[in-house]
């Protein structure tokens, strides 16, 4: 991250907040390795937070010149245009995820919109603040396509599919997720957009200790399955994933739907369809969901994974 590094990300910034986003963007993506010397660097508008996270540990000069940068970015015409509040600086390379505010004040809580739904972050307490900006489009497609249907939610997280499912006119949705502390902030995001909670159900449970308790609840129409690539004693994706494919057919109702995504930089699209193809043959790959386009990559295969199945 040298000076010419530093001096691309901030004319980046610039240009991205002129005027900035009406709704919470990313502004720069780094990881998608389009800018050398800023592949560990993103930036995230929050409707007046601008929240920039470093994955890798930089050089201390490194560090005091980005600190610099960003500080006197506060002072533009830009920033005050764009009715900004808070810069903060988010060290993801350390297990606290450490939150530093480098302008403006320090916020315990946060809300942002998406597509006219509100949604509750948590900055600086987590190292997610609740809402993962790049499966935008796979919340508006299942807005769009739950109208009436029964939904399984899996590794609900904050339950931000079921609060689109829910405003697209799902019937029911279940959300499962081990997170009890997630899953009341899902609720939380439900009651902030006046939803009736007596459709939604929580879960939080081990899956795979629980498949009675979900197919209790069934059967279903749409089944979204989002997890997380590694989570130490719960989930594994190249040995998990496969034993919650296998299960999908029995779930599932007439020609229902999964929604299955994977978002590892190590691992393609190939993972799903052909996994797929092996532990639930019943169910067809029908198409790939596009990525928002401010999270570009070099390779297609590293960014997020949404793929959609139909059980024929």
């Amino acid at each position: 991250m040298n000076t010419d590094a530093i001096a691309t990300l901030r004319q980046q910034l610039i240009d991205a907040l002129n005027p900035a986003p009406a709704e919470a963007r990313r502004l720069f993506h780094g990881r998608g390795r389009r800018w050398p010397g800023l592949e560990q660097l993103t930036a995230d508008w929050l409707q007046g937070v601008l929240l920039v996270s470093l994955f890798r540990e930089p050089a201390a000069d490194e560090l005091a010149a980005l600190k610099a940068m960003l500080t006197g970015l506060t002072d533009s015409e830009t920033w005050r245009a764009a009715g900004a509040r808070s810069l903060m600086l988010q060290h993801r390379y350390v297990l606290e995820s450490t939150l530093e505010v480098l302008h403006g004040e320090e916020l315990d809580g946060w809300q942002i919109s998406e597509h006219d739904l509100r949604y509750q972050l948590d900055l600086g307490r987590k190292q997610n603040s609740g809402l993962f900006l790049d499966m935008r489009y796979g919340r508006q497609w299942v807005q769009a396509n739950a109208g009436g249907l029964r939904v399984l939610n899996l590794f609900a997280y904050t339950c931000g599919f079921s609060v689109a499912a829910i405003a697209g006119g799902a019937q029911k949705v279940v959300n499962l997720d081990m997170a009890r502390a997630a899953l009341s902030r899902g609720r939380d995001n439900h009651r902030l957009n006046g939803h009736d909670l007596s459709r939604v159900s929580f879960l939080d449970h081990d899956l795979f200790k629980s498949w009675g308790k979900v197919k209790k609840h069934g059967p279903y129409d749409l089944i979204i399955i989002d997890p997380p690539s590694f989570q130490k004693g719960s989930f594994v994706l190249d040995k998990d994933y496969a034993r919650v494919l296998r299960r999908l057919p029995e779930l599932l109702e007439g020609r229902g739907t999964v929604l299955a995504c994977v978002n590892d930089p190590a691992v393609g699209a190939d993972f799903l369809i052909q996994g797929m193809a092996t532990e639930a043959p019943q169910l067809r790959f029908v198409e790939r969901l596009a990525n928002p386009p401010e999270f570009a990559d070099i390779d297609a295969d590293s960014g997020l994974k949404a793929l959609v199945f139909r059980l024929d």
